[in-house]
């Protein structure tokens, strides 16, 4: 096995480990672990200690499960790619739903909303004087497609006759195809179909239901909008990186008969540090953006937002709300927005999003 092959699967858990260690800090101070909670309990002891307790997790389970997948990778037959990202999913899962129980316990014992004034608030405003869609920010990754599909037709004479498909852990060609249209271009199809899909989430997401604060509304608001442009800019960037990724794979496929995994995730790598950086500028639903420039302090209304908890299932990181229209709601913890579970065009969209990924080279074969 060379180095660069090992390289790979630790450096992509080292990424995963330290996103979902960071994820605590990009959420609201009012949603700990997809709680809901009253602003006046966010230095309850529990969420600190929750806090501790699962970066604790997060952290040396991390640190445990990539040591042990690298060794099983570099020694034995029992690793296979991608090995360590599962295992650090579902430790980060189990970390995160631990202390969502915690809290809602107490919580609930505590009796934390007694007495409150619960309350929702909207702004139509959002609706009648929308921002424009960031489309300019679409331009890199559909240059990119072109680039990839430009070159396609460039080199395709001289591409083998025997095409390499499918590549080990480390790089190396350990399946064929016959060289035909679909077999040369799969990866210009899969960036076209990935842009697309990135694209139609991009928009959705930017007009999703915006979750306002009742106890400040109008400064909610504000930075609803400033935080709706930071993350469809960085998903759209985003695109453009996994787009440059599936540009060098298709460059070693019709070329070299090799590839370098390093290489090829290296853009996704830079792409998504790029949405981490951002993310903790900005915060979900931008929590952690300051005040607008010369906006004056708007005064408390004296009411919280209401407890639903109820529609949140699977720790808090699952929307199912059959009253509610929208089809994407933001997330309560990490960095975007999720489907609301309880609208059927809501699932329609997901299962055309699963689907073709699943369906295209079906098609294209």
């Amino acid at each position: 096995m060379n180095s660069a092959g090992l390289l790979v699967d630790p450096l992509l858990g080292l990424v995963i480990t330290a996103l979902v260690w960071l994820t605590p800090s990009l959420t609201s101070p009012t949603l700990p672990f997809g709680v809901r909670i009253p602003a006046a309990r966010v230095n309850a002891p529990v969420i600190a200690e929750q806090r501790g307790r699962y970066r604790w997790m997060v952290g040396v389970g991390g640190a445990g499960v990539i040591a042990v997948c690298t060794t099983l990778t570099a020694t034995t037959h029992f690793g296979f790619p991608g090995m360590s990202p599962l295992l650090l999913a579902a430790l980060a899962l189990a970390a995160f739903a631990r202390a969502n129980r915690a809290i809602a316990a107490v919580k609930r014992d505590e009796e934390w909303y007694r007495g409150l004034r619960q309350g929702v608030v909207a702004d139509t405003s959002l609706r009648t004087e929308t921002k424009r869609f960031p489309w300019l920010w679409s331009i890199p990754a559909l240059l990119i497609v072109a680039a990839t599909a430009v070159t396609g037709v460039i080199v395709y004479p001289s591409v083998p006759e025997r095409l390499p498909v499918h590549f080990n852990a480390v790089g190396h060609a350990d399946n064929y195809a016959t060289k035909s249209i679909g077999n040369v271009f799969f990866l210009v199809f899969t960036q076209a179909g990935v842009t697309a899909l990135l694209l139609g989430l991009s928009w959705f997401s930017f007009r999703a239901r915006p979750e306002l604060d009742p106890a400040r509304p109008v400064d909610s608001a504000r930075r609803h909008r400033r935080f709706s442009v930071r993350a469809v800019v960085c998903l759209l960037l985003l695109a453009a990186c996994v787009n440059l990724s599936m540009l060098v794979a298709a460059w070693s496929m019709w070329h070299t008969g090799s590839l370098s995994p390093f290489l090829v995730l290296l853009p996704l790598l830079v792409g998504l540090l790029v949405v981490v950086g951002v993310a903790l500028r900005t915060g979900q639903a931008g929590s952690r953006l300051p005040a607008a420039d010369g906006a004056a302090r708007e005064p408390e209304t004296g009411m919280v937002q209401r407890d639903d908890d109820r529609y949140w299932h699977v720790a808090g990181s699952l929307y199912a709300n059959r009253t509610d229209p929208s089809l994407m709601v933001q997330k309560r913890s990490g960095f975007g927005w999720t489907f609301n579970f309880g609208n059927p065009r809501a699932l329609v969209l997901l299962v055309l999003i699963v689907g073709v990924p699943l369906l295209l080279p079906l098609i294209v074969h």
